[in-house]
């Protein structure tokens, strides 16, 4: 049985279409990754599956409870960390876990031993006496995580957990989800970085409130569209705009310090290249075919055109 499973689940706020017609499931034990920029329908399609919203139209079941129609059922079996999750700065680490203890109805007996677990999980524990307020991002994110598993959810939703966390905060946090991995937990989470993608047994692209695709990080990778030839001069935005200028619409990125062409038709492209740089005094230092990132197969199917279906992926 799928840990979540939805049929055309569908949110629309007047004549805005936030989640459309979603069809998914995600299996018992694995991350999921929901990505997409803002906008794109994550904390919608969270908030539908954490039965804090009803659905327009469609249905969804996680943990084998329908959201709707048992709406108190689920509840019971999942965890939510929300983007602005309700830590109480006044309160310590110990006594935020507690309140969120007592909300879930723990049992004092056993409650004590969870907690210490939990803590010692997190590496929290020397920080159990310090005030929520005084915590670093990393570890109010880490406190926050905590306080959803302290009733023990079949699913855990994290939605966009580490949006302004510094880079060693957000490597720790996911060393702990894949320990969740451990427990047979079922993690779904939201992410804007595609580098986090990477990190989950299974993605779904996002855009519009419509999946683009889904399946595993390297299957949906081979969606790309045509090969990625790879720029690299010493004025990577102004070569960026200069190809834009000269090349197809769509087909030209900038990535960091790097110029990626998507094109079908690589050697045609890579002389247009080499000219329209030249023209302009551009320094060409390398152009070389690379493999696609997640980055550019979601960069390329959002310029796919309007109400193409999600994309089927290879299976092995």
């Amino acid at each position: 049985m799928a840990a979540i499973h939805t049929e055309n689940l569908s949110r629309s706020f007047g004549p805005l279409k936030a989640v459309d017609a979603l069809n998914l499931d995600v299996a018992e034990g694995e991350i999921f990754g929901l990505v997409g920029p803002d906008g794109a329908g994550k904390t919608t399609t969270m908030r539908l599956l954490t039965a804090i919203m009803d659905p327009s139209s469609g249905d969804a079941w996680v943990a084998g409870h329908h959201t709707a129609r048992e709406a108190e059922a689920s509840k019971e079996n999942i965890g939510y960390m929300s983007q602005r999750f309700g830590l109480y700065p006044d309160l310590t680490v110990l006594e935020n876990i507690h309140f969120y203890a007592d909300i879930y109805s723990v049992p004092r007996r056993g409650r004590d031993a969870r907690i210490e677990e939990l803590l010692d999980f997190s590496n929290l524990t020397p920080f159990k006496k310090r005030q929520a307020g005084r915590l670093s991002g990393g570890m109010k994110q880490k406190l926050g995580l905590v306080c959803a598993l302290i009733h023990t959810p079949k699913v855990l939703f994290l939605d966009e957990p580490t949006n302004g966390v510094d880079p060693v905060s957000r490597r720790d946090f996911w060393r702990i989800l894949y320990k969740l991995l451990r427990q047979k937990v079922t993690i779904f989470v939201s992410t804007a970085y595609l580098d986090e993608a990477e990190r989950c047994n299974r993605i779904g692209l996002i855009h519009q409130g419509r999946l683009l695709a889904v399946g595993t990080p390297d299957e949906v990778k081979q969606l790309m569209r045509g090969v990625i030839l790879e720029v690299r001069c010493a004025e990577p935005r102004r070569a960026s705009r200069t190809l834009q200028a000269h090349l197809a619409p769509g087909s030209v990125g900038l990535f960091g310090d790097r110029v990626h062409v998507v094109t079908s038709t690589p050697q045609q492209v890579a002389a247009e290249i080499e000219a329209a740089l030249a023209q302009e005094g551009i320094a060409l230092q390398s152009l070389r075919e690379i493999a696609p990132s997640l980055e550019d197969v979601f960069v390329s199917a959002l310029a796919a055109p309007e109400g193409k279906e999600t994309a089927d992926v290879p299976q092995n």
